[in-house]
């Protein structure tokens, strides 16, 4: 006989199930589209280019986060999270880690495109591998920190996924936070700034609008925002006022940056969208110039 687990306080049978199936179609969907992106890179030559080694790296990453979320659906169909306290600090880490590599690999991108765009050079292999490298070092060190003690990974408020605990507000939480945020978000959300703001001069001179230069860093404010806001929320005031349910709607908005990711990046991407129809098909289209840019 099954076990009937109780709900989790603050939330009732329907709320439970419709963030377990939202987390799950994110999980599917990105997961398949982020997929396709891999595979395509693997199989079609063409589409084997140092510019689109950093999307790449972007659906590796995002592919990551999809498996998090996958997780996370299980566990909350099941009403409870089965994997013990260690599974959490491996599925808090695995999280963040992924998040933030996604994060990093977007500013790489938008740096790429600049370049690409605005001095007309051409990015090589070896730089290309030495920017991924050091965005997932990167994020890795950050992930890492909560598990060393500045910083903690904890429950969501639905207590079926793990994230930063952002409950306790004290002093370890805030001084991580703001680090954080300012080397993961406000950095990489600057860089992506500059470039499409220079990308979009030169598009606006030349009258040629070759993609929309806004759309990288709307992605980025919009899925990401709202999870921002919380965890600064819980760094001036007590956050465990606010609603259960209300804490678990950015954390399932930030669940969709691997689907929208794949439409800006990979589908979105004349080239790149070009190979994964090649791909699926075996029909080569007319070849057009491995840019690398959303159209």
């Amino acid at each position: 006989m099954v076990t009937a687990y109780p709900l989790p306080e603050g939330f009732t049978e329907l709320e439970v199930f419709a963030i377990g199936t939202a987390l799950l179609v994110e999980a599917l969907l990105g997961f398949c589209l982020n997929g396709l992106t891999i595979i395509s890179f693997r199989k079609i030559k063409e589409l084997r280019t140092p510019s689109n080694l950093l999307v790449l790296s972007i659906a590796l990453a995002d592919c990551g986060i999809c498996i998090n979320a996958f997780i996370a659906a299980f566990s909350s169909f099941l009403r409870y999270w089965p994997y013990g306290s260690d599974g959490c600090q491996i599925h808090g880490f695995q999280g963040f880690l992924t998040a933030l590599a996604s994060i990093s690999s977007s500013a790489a991108v938008a740096w790429d495109r600049y370049h690409h765009y605005c001095t007309r050079s051409k990015l090589q292999w070896s730089t290309a591998i030495s920017m991924m490298v050091f965005a997932w070092l990167f994020a890795a060190f950050w992930s890492v920190m909560p598990l060393l003690g500045w910083g903690e990974y904890d429950y969501e408020p639905l207590r079926t996924c793990c994230t930063l605990d952002y409950s306790k507000g004290n002093r370890n939480y805030i001084t991580f936070l703001f680090a954080l945020s300012i080397f993961n978000f406000m950095i990489p959300g600057f860089i992506m700034l500059t470039a499409y703001q220079s990308i979009h001069q030169k598009f606006k001179k030349s009258g040629h609008y070759k993609f929309n230069t806004g759309l990288p860093l709307k992605t980025l404010v919009i899925c990401w925002g709202p999870y921002c806001l919380l965890c600064f929320y819980a760094a001036v005031e007590n956050v465990m006022f606010i609603s259960p349910k209300y804490r678990m709607i950015p954390a399932v908005i930030a669940k969709t940056v691997p689907t929208v990711d794949a439409f800006v990046y990979a589908l979105g991407n004349e080239n790149y969208r070009g190979g994964i129809w090649q791909f699926l098909t075996g029909q080569k289209i007319e070849k057009a110039e491995v840019d690398n840019k959303t159209k």
